[in-house]
């Protein structure tokens, strides 16, 4: 591709889902930034949310209404002439989605074959749609680290709305065409993540606040922790090659770094130098993947895409965002 990012985005007509989240937010910012004219479905009024405070709101196009309506979503799609989706949108918190799995289910699967089946009516009008998984998709394996040809095997309810999006997607591609494609990436962490339940800000905060961070886990669980800038560049890229190439795929993205929740927690002590904190170890966790881990090959050797931010320079950047925020 020759464009550069800034000249493939000018003008274009995007359409972006869970807009108000982490990603979302960083993604919108990023795609103005570009150039592109941006429509977002938005549900919920999140006042605290980076798409709002950090200005992005005022210079994008808002619908209000829920994934799973059908009407709503073609309305957006044809009126505001979009060409190109990132479908982001989705219920994300583990915990969340064991306690109320039916709202998981309406959300991530519901809310993705609707979108996907109202960006089929519209038919070559939409060039490109991003459908973002997740490694959770993938559910446990014995081999590890995954790469995109392991089975989807979901079993705990957040892991089975992923595994089942992801496979609609690819589904609607092999079916009708459709020019999607599909990321798994690691767990996203970065500033405007207000999920406090989530380890990363959860951790900031505790440290901000004086008080020792808590771990919900017996803290060895395994992950690969991917900072939000790289998981914007990510997905550009990989939207930029679409439909040309790369339809019908799905991409792992991810810092191919695995730690656990205790070695995580250690870092972030250090780079805040508080290591005279001690995390409170619950131990509390259920219906969770013990390790997972990405191989991101495919991503660099098709897309000659690799992470530009090592964890550690990602965690400076999100401590800082959070220490403004929180003070």
């Amino acid at each position: 591709m020759s464009d550069t990012p800034a000249e493939f985005w000018r003008d274009r007509s995007v359409f972006v889902t869970g807009a108000t989240g982490l990603l979302g937010s960083w993604l919108v910012e990023s795609l103005l930034d570009h150039g592109a004219t941006v429509t977002c479905l938005v549900r919920d009024w999140v006042p605290q949310s980076r798409l709002v405070g950090g200005g992005s709101l005022d210079r994008v196009q808002i619908v209000r209404g829920e994934l799973e309506d059908l009407a709503v979503t073609v309305r957006s799609l044809n009126e505001y002439e979009i060409d190109s989706v990132f479908h982001l949108g989705a219920q994300t918190i583990v915990g969340t989605a064991a306690r109320s799995a039916l709202s998981t289910f309406e959300s991530n699967i519901r809310g993705t074959w609707t979108l996907l089946e109202a960006c089929r009516t519209l038919g070559s009008r939409i060039q490109r749609i991003i459908v973002a998984s997740s490694d959770k998709a993938y559910g446990e394996h014995e081999t590890l680290p995954y790469t995109e040809d392991a089975p989807l095997i979901g079993r705990f309810p957040y892991d089975v709305s992923k595994s089942c999006a992801d496979l609609i997607s690819l589904s609607y591609f092999h079916t009708y065409d459709l020019p999607v494609a599909v990321t798994r990436c690691g767990n996203l962490f970065g500033g405007g993540d207000l999920n406090f339940n989530r380890l990363i800000p959860g951790t900031i905060r505790s440290v901000v606040r004086d008080e020792n961070p808590v771990v919900r886990s017996d803290g060895h669980y395994v992950r690969d922790y991917f900072y939000v800038r790289d998981a914007v560049e990510s997905y550009l890229r990989l939207a930029e090659r679409l439909p040309e190439a790369f339809t019908g795929e799905a991409f792992n993205f991810g810092n191919e770094r695995p730690l656990s929740v205790l070695q995580m927690v250690q870092v972030i002590l250090e780079l805040m130098q508080r290591t005279d904190l001690r995390p409170e170890i619950r131990n509390e966790a259920s219906a969770e993947i013990r390790a997972q881990y990405l191989d991101c090959t495919k991503a660099r050797e098709q897309l000659h895409w690799e992470p530009s931010f090592d964890i550690e320079v990602g965690l400076r950047e999100t401590i800082d965002w959070y220490r403004e925020w929180l003070t």
